[in-house]
């Protein structure tokens, strides 16, 4: 019974260290995903210490892969040595999981303060013309999230463009992708995005803060496991290391 015990531990552990590659490549994924997406909406954020949890999670990312190495290779060959290093690291990865988690559920939080200070600022910079700044950045987010304006199209009014535009027109990004021919004009709210755009940019980057979160908690979940069959197997070994070695003809550590 504890040698079908042990040798399941050892055969688990294995295919974890093959899932900690895997976890890896989706982790380093997830770091640069939410790098990218901020760039695409660092102007209405201006709290860079958001980006922790990114950089976190990448660094973990890494390490996964060295510790997915070191798994394999104290696992097959049962080093007492490899084994304890394997465990020792995989629980300072946890903690750093921990960590992640706690200032994913922090920022988050933060969120919404952070938008609601900087939106207005970033709103009244816009000159429809400068492709490098708050121009740029406010017409990606009203054709990427559909909305116009802070909280509506009528908050254009208020806005040093709008003002010196005379015009009574707001930002062609405002238009709906079904009006063919929208000029942006108040005159016909109907072809304008109704919904203002705080609300949904605070949205979109919660979520990317959440999937953050999650990935931080599913990947703790298997180190955990990870740590359980490592203990298992280095317990084992210390007690009786005259069991079998996962592969025939090995030698002990």
């Amino acid at each position: 019974m504890g040698q079908c015990g042990i040798t399941s531990s050892k055969t688990v552990l294995v295919f974890l260290n093959l899932i900690f590659w895997a976890a890896a490549g989706i982790l380093c994924y997830v770091g640069a995903y939410v790098f990218i997406t901020y760039d695409d909406y660092d102007h209405f954020f201006e709290d860079v210490y958001t980006l922790i949890p990114a950089i976190i999670i990448i660094a973990v990312g890494t390490l996964l892969f060295i510790i997915g190495l070191i798994g394999c290779c104290a696992t097959i060959r049962e080093s007492r040595c490899g084994l304890a290093t394997f465990v020792i690291i995989l629980l300072l990865v946890f903690v750093t999981e921990v960590a992640v988690v706690v200032l994913g559920y922090i920022y988050r939080a933060k969120v919404e303060d952070e938008v609601d200070n900087s939106i207005q600022k970033v709103y009244n910079k816009y000159n429809g013309t400068n492709p490098d700044a708050a121009s740029r950045a406010i017409d990606y987010i009203q054709r990427q999230l559909h909305c116009c304006g802070i909280h509506s199209y009528s908050d254009w009014k208020n806005t040093t463009w709008f003002i010196e535009a005379r015009n009574n027109s707001v930002p062609l990004s405002c238009c709906k992708a079904s009006i063919i021919n929208c000029t942006g004009t108040l005159s016909r709210p109907g072809d304008l995005y109704s919904e203002g755009c705080e609300a949904l940019v605070v949205k979109k980057l919660q979520e990317i803060m959440m999937y953050v979160i999650w990935a931080a908690l599913a990947f703790a979940a298997i180190q955990m496991l990870g740590m359980l069959c490592a203990c298992v197997v280095l317990c084992r070994r210390s007690r009786d290391p005259a069991y079998e070695l996962l592969i025939t003809g090995g030698t002990y550590a």
